[in-house]
């Protein structure tokens, strides 16, 4: 079937990204600054420190985190059959859109003194964390959407995402040094949102093109490994000390270890062959990395082991019996299953947070438990309960329904965006791709003519190493 052009593709996508980076240029040009050189370089030390922490220690994770937002994120998004380009590349447009996006919403927001806004290394971090919000989203209407929609879904969560991270980490100061609250949750139900919105009743039955490939599978499960490899990286980086970001690392290790070996017996006993599903290794490998991100910090090497077990399960369930459910009775179309990688998951890490927070030991883990509220001047070495401010006192309790006030304040903050953003890319000014070119990158990309597949007959092989001997 041919692709019918849209002409107005021509014209919106360059038109909208020529303005957005013309008023980008304008912000930076004016506000962002770096600090005085001077803070931090010497003649005799050319080590720098960076907001408290030293340059080439967070050097590194912020490339980890960069390799898993450009490459394993967008590998993973490549297995639709005829969609790889799309997955990959409108992945590479959203992330930098979205990462310029936040600095500018994040700097205004919180760094904004004396007309400048101070541009740190840990602040582009923090940039790209919130722009893992909008490419988590972005998965469950993957190949329903055009670039054009997928910029507003961005620039919609952006501020969003920013004013609930600020309700959770400081009003409710939430111990999620993972993000699984403010990131998975969030950009879960904020995507699903969308999706239900922007339900699509010919797609109940499936999609001609909705399909994968052995060769778009392959990729898929590359991009799986990618951020497998460096999700302790995701989880540790925001650890307040360097014990709590070594127990991070080696936590979220064994959380995406154990969940793997659980993957891979539950896909193949939910198989009457006892085969093994790819979308079930795509995905619920990386389940126990979302769960175990909340408390990765605090949890014991058994609780992260078995945090990882039960994510592992939820999500190769939740594929299997979950998302055909909500799709028929909500009519919920979650292309990646992104309600199973992040939302389940960050549901059951939150609930383990709480287990933890209420039955972990305060004396073993105190100092990392309490270190958000001795910053407002109590001792940060006293590892006991005490006074937060006001004359209010700090309980396990307390810090555990602060807990679950944020997973359900950040669930309806979500939702509601998703759904007023929703709203928004269905209005008609704006592209949407037609029912038959769905889930194809002929309508956005100059897609090569497909030549592998003619067929060489054995006469015609051997004329051609014939040739190519006689060259050598």
């Amino acid at each position: 079937m041919s692709i019918i052009f849209s002409p107005s593709l021509r014209c919106q996508l360059p038109v909208l990204l020529i303005l957005l980076q013309g008023a980008f240029t304008v912000v930076f040009i004016l506000f962002f600054r770096f600090e005085d050189p001077s803070h931090h370089f010497s003649s005799s030390n050319v080590t720098t420190t960076e907001g408290g922490h030293k340059l080439d220690t967070i050097f590194p994770f912020f490339k980890d985190v960069h390799v898993m937002l450009f490459g394993g994120l967008g590998l993973m998004l490549s297995f639709l059959k005829l969609y790889g380009f799309g997955g990959i590349a409108f992945n590479f447009l959203i992330a930098n859109f979205a990462i310029q996006w936040s600095m500018v919403v994040q700097g205004f927001f919180y760094r904004f003194r004396h007309g400048m806004i101070i541009l740190r290394l840990s602040n582009l971090l923090e940039a790209e964390f919130a722009a893992v919000t909008a490419l988590i989203s972005a998965g469950a209407v993957l190949g329903r959407t055009s670039p054009v929609q997928l910029l507003l879904l961005s620039a919609m969560e952006i501020p969003l995402f920013v004013v609930n991270d600020w309700l959770v980490n400081y009003y409710f100061h939430v111990i999620d040094v993972g993000g699984t609250v403010a990131i998975h949750i969030f950009s879960c139900y904020f995507g699903l949102g969308i999706s239900q919105i922007l339900y699509q009743p010919y797609l109940c039955k499936g999609h001609v093109k909705e399909a994968t490939t052995s060769n778009s599978d392959l990729l898929s499960l590359l991009g799986t490994i990618f951020l497998w490899i460096f999700w302790p990286s995701f989880n540790s980086v925001l650890a307040k000390t360097g014990e709590a970001q070594h127990r991070a690392i080696v936590n979220t290790f064994l959380a995406l270890s154990s969940g793997t070996i659980t993957t891979f017996a539950m896909s193949s006993l939910m198989d009457k062959q006892g085969r093994i599903n790819l979308v079930h290794l795509q995905n619920a490998t990386l389940a126990g990395g979302v769960a175990v991100g909340i408390s990765a910090d605090l949890i014991s090497p058994g609780g992260a082991f078995s945090i990882g077990c039960l994510a592992s399960m939820a999500c190769t369930l939740g594929f299997r019996y979950l998302s055909p459910f909500l799709a028929q009775k909500i009519k919920l179309q979650d292309q990646c299953g992104i309600h199973n990688l992040h939302g389940l998951p960050g549901i059951i890490g939150t609930v383990g947070s709480i287990v933890v927070i209420l039955l972990g030991p305060v004396d073993t883990y105190g100092l990392s438990l309490h270190d958000t509220f001795y910053s407002n001047g109590l001792d940060e070495q006293q590892p006991i309960l005490g006074v937060v401010k006001n004359g209010e006192t700090w309980t396990a309790q307390s810090q555990a329904l602060q807990q679950a006030a944020a997973l359900g304040v950040t669930f309806g903050v979500s939702l509601f965006g998703g759904y007023i953003t929703g709203l928004l890319l269905r209005l008609p000014c704006f592209v949407h791709p037609s029912k038959d070119n769905l889930f194809d990158d002929q309508l956005y990309f100059q897609v090569p003519e497909e030549t592998g597949n003619k067929q060489i007959s054995h006469e015609e092989l051997q004329k051609h190493l014939l040739v190519q001997l006689k060259h050598m």
